[in-house]
């Protein structure tokens, strides 16, 4: 199958190889020399986003942002104009909903299928080939995506129609960031009060309050390991999102907007791009340790 991939970062570049490895053939745009082990391997450099939209069946967005999806799509140098009809748009980016259902109307009217399909699992899911990925579209447009989402995934669900899957995504943002917050100041009390947080942990471990962030982002918070993982920027960015949607749906989300503020905080102190268990720092400054 001609397979497109535009975003070849943290994340897109791993899941671009396995792509590759599974036998597909893959255009890929801003090839860099880091990205050298995908074109030993199979990968196809374009020299333009219009050319991997030309070139393919099927094209994959990997991108930071909204306005980075936007743009690829409908700007200046967008490819809109070269999807045919028929191809198919498989946005794997983490972005608004209410953006995504907007791009999607857009392009249907060329006749091109839209998926949007975030994941969760980071850089680390994306190595080893492990994503949840969390999609939403038509039943017939995520039946031509799932081969590839099973190249590069697990947990693999169709959540409902295009931009329920940035829904879930938001979802699981809004539960991952505030679970790391509480954890870090559960870690952070445990400390003030004279324990050893990591035996702490390694008791909250075998009880209710167990979970994969007290056993990751707990461990990364007693060894300061916080080297990115999934930058606080990232997650900021992935809680604005949740603040707007929650904003329109007239819904109030209290402890969402304060891990905001907290991570806003980080940012301000040159934390943005550290890991999200560096929020810890951020607890820890508000209590002057």
């Amino acid at each position: 199958m001609q397979i497109g991939f535009i975003g070849l970062g943290v994340m897109g570049h791993p899941m671009a190889g396995h792509l590759i490895a599974a036998g597909h053939e893959v255009h890929l745009y801003r090839v860099k020399e880091r990205h050298a082990d995908l074109i030993e391997s199979g990968g196809k450099r374009c020299h333009s986003a219009a050319q991997v939209a030309e070139s393919s069946d099927i094209v994959i967005l990997m991108l930071p942002d909204t306005g980075d999806v936007q743009a690829v799509l409908f700007g200046e140098d967008g490819i809109e104009g070269h999807l045919a009809p028929g191809k198919l748009l498989i946005d794997m980016s983490s972005i608004s909903p209410v953006a995504t259902k907007q791009f999607a109307r857009r392009l249907a009217e060329r006749d091109v299928g839209y998926v949007d399909a975030p994941v969760s699992g980071g850089e680390v899911g994306a190595r080893a080939a492990s994503l949840s990925i969390m999609a939403g579209g038509s039943e017939a447009d995520f039946a031509r995506a799932l081969p590839l989402f099973e190249s590069m995934g697990k947990n693999i669900t169709r959540v409902g129609n295009v931009g329920d899957g940035q829904t879930a995504k938001v979802a699981n943002q809004i539960i991952v960031g505030l679970t790391i917050e509480a954890v870090a100041e559960a870690l952070t009390f445990a400390s003030a009060a004279g324990a050893d947080p990591a035996k702490v942990r390694e008791a909250l471990m075998g009880g209710f309050a167990s979970s994969r962030i007290l056993e990751v982002h707990g461990d990364r918070m007693i060894k300061r390991t916080f080297d990115p993982g999934f930058r606080i920027r990232l997650h900021r960015k992935d809680l604005s999102l949740a603040i707007d949607a929650a904003r329109e749906l007239d819904l109030s989300l209290p402890n969402t907007a304060a891990t905001q503020q907290l991570m806003n905080g980080a940012i301000g102190h040159d934390l943005g791009d550290r890991d999200h268990s560096a929020l810890v720092v951020m607890v820890e400054k508000l209590s002057g340790r």
